[in-house]
């Protein structure tokens, strides 16, 4: 047994969703991101279940543990009632706790998936929010995107919103001390330090690459390579 398996297998989520892997594919099968991706999650599984350090330390660096969605249609199916995705998630964990996630394309993207996400919901209470949405990083969303930035008062307005209003309604200001609680909860949850983490090794890995840290957060956010794609589709 390796360290890496032995790291992996404290983490609850590894004890809760591989229980005996029989390499059926069923989950393969299912997996909407299989269809898509060059990704093969029974092929995960029973890598980390050889419990061969230097394949793990693999998958760690690798592209592939990020394309899951965590749908968990690979749970409701297995046989053996393994949980794969689970299995993705202890790896994604430790992929970060270690600093491998920025050896990968779809790893980079951690960090500016932090900012838009976590960063929304410290400073705002929503995942999603329009205030800090940048069209100019979504070239799919075209001029509409430019137009609504440039009027997004008037549309909230119109959609009945109370954006960044206090009281009552959808989009509201959140009130500061529910802020607080969920900063709390991410200090208690650990949630903090793996942010500090994304950021740490963000750093150092946009120095190694030559760029800034913008940059390579928007390097990270904007470049989608053609070799992540499953080649019969």
């Amino acid at each position: 047994m390796g360290k890496l398996y032995d790291r992996l297998s404290q983490d609850y989520r590894i004890r809760e969703g591989l229980k005996a892997c029989i390499s059926c594919g069923t989950c393969t099968a299912i997996c909407p991101a299989a269809e898509f991706y060059r990704y093969n999650p029974k092929k995960i599984v029973s890598i980390v279940q050889s419990r061969d350090d230097d394949a793990i330390l693999e998958l760690l660096k690798s592209d592939v543990i990020w394309y899951c969605g965590e749908c968990m249609s690979c749970v409701t199916r297995c046989p053996r009632k393994n949980a794969p995705g689970l299995v993705i998630v202890a790896l994604r964990a430790l992929s970060i706790e270690l600093g491998y996630f920025v050896e990968s394309e779809k790893g980079r993207q951690q960090l500016p998936l932090m900012h838009a996400l976590q960063g929304n919901v410290l400073n705002y209470g929503y995942c999603v929010y329009p205030l800090t949405f940048a069209y100019e990083m979504h070239p799919e969303y075209g001029l509409v995107g430019k137009w609504q930035k440039e009027h997004i008062e008037d549309v909230y307005e119109r959609l009945g919103a109370h954006l960044g209003q206090v009281g009552p309604g959808a989009l509201r200001k959140i009130p500061q001390e529910s802020l607080d609680e969920l900063k709390a909860i991410f200090d208690i949850t650990g949630a903090t330090r793996w942010m500090e983490i994304v950021e740490e090794k963000s750093r150092e890995k946009a120095a190694e690459m030559g760029l800034t840290m913008e940059e390579y957060e928007a390097q990270a956010f904007t470049k989608t390579s053609s070799c992540h794609l499953n080649p019969e589709n």
